[in-house]
C-alpha cells in the first residue's frame, strides 16, 4: 500500500493511503476514503464515491483524499471521471488546475 501526505506549504496534510487492491484512497483509521473503478483498458481512473464521517467532516478531509487521486492519476498517466458529486461539483471548482486530467470523448481517440 503506498502513502503519501497531502496539505500546503509547510504544513502537513492527513496521511493518505492508497488502497490498490480494495480501489482507494483512504485515511489511516480506514474511516474516510474514495472509490474509484479503472476503465478503458485501467487508462481511466473514474471516481465513484468519496466518504468522510460527520465526525470528522469540515477538516479538508476529502480534498486530501482528491488530491491524492489526482495525483495518482497524473503520475500514471491517467484520464479521471469525476462521477462523484463531491468531486464534479466542489473539488474541481475549487481546485481548477487539476480540470487538465479530467476525461472528455475527445480523448477517446488517444486511449
Amino acid at each position: 500500500m503506498a502513502t503519501s501526505r497531502t496539505g500546503g506549504e509547510g504544513s502537513e496534510g492527513p496521511k493518505v493511503l492508497w488502497n490498490e487492491t480494495q480501489h482507494k484512497f483512504e485515511t489511516e483509521d480506514k474511516k474516510a476514503y474514495l472509490e474509484y473503478v479503472l476503465r478503458d483498458g485501467d487508462k481511466v481512473m473514474d471516481i465513484l464515491h468519496t466518504f468522510v464521517p460527520s465526525s470528522k467532516r469540515g477538516l479538508g478531509l476529502a480534498s486530501h483524499l482528491c488530491v491524492a487521486a489526482f495525483n495518482h492519476a497524473k503520475s500514471h498517466s491517467l484520464s479521471v471521471i469525476p462521477s462523484c458529486s463531491y468531486v464534479s461539483d466542489t473539488f474541481l471548482p475549487r481546485n481548477p488546475s487539476w480540470n487538465s486530467l479530467v476525461y472528455s470523448e475527445e480523448l477517446k481517440s488517444s486511449i
